[in-house]
């Protein structure tokens, strides 16, 4: 019989705190699921445990239990390369989602080219696709080019400053504005960290999501899980044996099917928006526009109209129009947006109510990609639209290049150069949308307009307007976070007075990023 401690107690259980790597995700979430119905440590957890024995655990207690906190227990990282702007915006559409996409600023899209849907190839207008995108490359390429030398001519280098960085930060300038000429077809890649949870609802959104691309990816993605992963630093080291046969979340990402509710409940409020709302023009451009607070089944349904309306009508415009509605009619379109709820469907993003800041945003499409990056953000994003049009090229020419850059540009004639393109491009959208549909809206340009209404709390609007209004900043995104900051200020002065936002509309020094 062993002895206990001199003083006759238990000997006191040690504090552990260690980190844990190379294990496979959903061992990872079986270790730490143990937590909560056993004493064991995770590494003892590890080490008795087989990947079918976790793929026997995640059957039971996540798929027939339904405890769905396993799957935030397992972290995925997957890369989705050569995939489109047009669609990568859709992949990121996630709150809970970690990652990065290729920056227009500091790469040069030329290699890379550009996505053509099958469809486009099946329609014989294949032709008619790669003569616009590439018509939009070509412009890419000598803006590019010709908008570095008018600053280089513009902007001198200080005595203090390496000639390699100089070239490289006035290129990045150049950047921010031919960017503007990239189609929505352009190729880009993007990384991100998620639980398996997300990755689960992600892949369903995209097996249902009406572009063909989208789809395509939710099925890759779904495949990427479920096979061996790359483990490029094990094979590196020599690694053999199973662990470099480990597939991501095989189990969790196993069920996953196209969400059948989401789009059954557009279909139905999309229908129900243009009964109610036909005729209704939309209002004038205004780039930032913050929505009224009042009841709350009210503030719901315009949120649901916003999603779906065709029309390209602001949210202020949808709020009065529902509030105008009578009770009843109010209550039938609530009912509408959960008539096809199945067990497992949680209330749509829409249902996301009771932020008292709700700020309706119409940006270009390089700008919303840096401010859909605010995951704190209740987002409700529209499609792009060629109705809603482009921002002025004098005045972009100015905020990116400085008054001296827009005269030498003028001169050079890169101004009319810019604005060809993205009139060239506007018109070829609008002539094919009627064969395209939807696939014709990866040859508009990311100057084009997009529309989308962030809802958010005090703390998170001072964030943005702090962060993004930033000197070093794109210069739309930086407009955009003033004018939200400006409508903030307007309606609640005293919260404004503190926030340290900067002008945008200064005078920028080109050589600071």
């Amino acid at each position: 019989m062993s002895e206990g401690p001199a003083n006759g107690r238990a000997a006191e259980p040690r504090r552990r705190i260690y980190a844990v790597w190379g294990v496979p995700p959903e061992t990872q979430a079986y270790a730490l699921a143990k937590y909560s119905r056993s004493s064991q440590g995770m590494l003892e957890s590890i080490a008795e445990l087989s990947e079918q024995r976790a793929a026997e655990f995640l059957e039971t207690f996540y798929f027939q239990y339904g405890h769905s906190s396993i799957a935030d227990l397992a972290h995925v990282a997957v890369a989705l390369e050569n995939v489109s702007i047009l669609a990568a915006i859709k992949v990121v559409d996630e709150q809970v989602w970690d990652g990065q996409e290729r920056s227009t600023r500091y790469q040069n899209f030329n290699r890379s080219r550009y996505h053509v849907p099958e469809a486009v190839v099946a329609s014989g207008l294949e032709a008619e696709y790669r003569a616009e995108a590439d018509a939009l490359f070509v412009a890419y390429r000598e803006l590019a080019g010709g908008l570095a030398g008018a600053l280089m001519d513009v902007v001198p280098r200080p005595a203090g400053m390496d000639e390699g960085e100089y070239g490289r930060t006035l290129r990045a300038r150049a950047f921010d504005v031919a960017r503007y000429v990239l189609p929505l077809a352009t190729r880009t890649s993007v990384g991100q960290v998620t639980s398996a949870r997300v990755l689960e609802r992600q892949i369903s959104r995209l097996l249902a999501d009406p572009l063909p691309e989208c789809r395509l990816i939710g099925e890759e993605l779904r495949e990427a899980c479920q096979r061996p992963a790359e483990a490029p630093l094990l094979r590196k080291a020599g690694v053999e044996g199973p662990l470099m046969e480990t597939a991501a979340a095989p189990t969790l990402v196993k069920y996953t099917a196209p969400a059948a509710h989401p789009p059954a409940a557009y279909a139905a409020l999309a229908a129900a928006a243009a009964r109610l709302l036909d005729g209704a023009a939309p209002p004038p451009f205004r780039a930032v526009e913050l929505g009224e607070v009042g009841p709350l089944e009210q503030e719901v349904v315009a949120t649901l109209l916003y999603r779906v309306d065709g029309g390209r009508r602001s949210y202020r415009q949808l709020q009065e129009a529902v509030a105008a509605l009578p009770a009843g009619e109010v209550a039938r379109l609530l009912e509408l947006a959960v008539a096809d709820r199945g067990r497992h469907d949680g209330l749509l993003r829409e249902h996301q109510a009771g932020y008292p800041l709700a700020f309706d945003i119409v940006m270009d499409v390089g700008a919303f990609r840096d401010m859909h990056r605010h995951r704190r953000c209740v987002q409700v994003v529209r499609d792009p639209d060629p109705g809603d049009g482009f921002d002025s090229p004098e005045e972009v020419f100015a905020a990116g290049l400085g008054e001296e850059g827009l005269r030498l540009a003028r001169e050079r004639g890169l101004l009319d150069r810019y604005r060809a393109a993205l009139e060239r491009a506007f018109a070829a959208v609008t002539a094919l949308q009627p064969r395209l549909g939807a696939e014709a809206l990866y040859l508009l340009p990311m100057a084009a307009r997009i529309r989308a209404l962030f809802k958010m709390d005090y703390a998170q609007a001072v964030y943005i307007a702090e962060l993004r209004t930033g000197p070093t900043g794109h210069f739309s995104y930086r407009r955009v976070a003033w004018a939200m900051h400006q409508a903030l200020a307007e309606r609640h002065p005293l919260l404004a007075a503190g926030v340290r936002a900067t002008d945008p509309y200064a005078v920028v020094d080109l050589l600071r990023r």
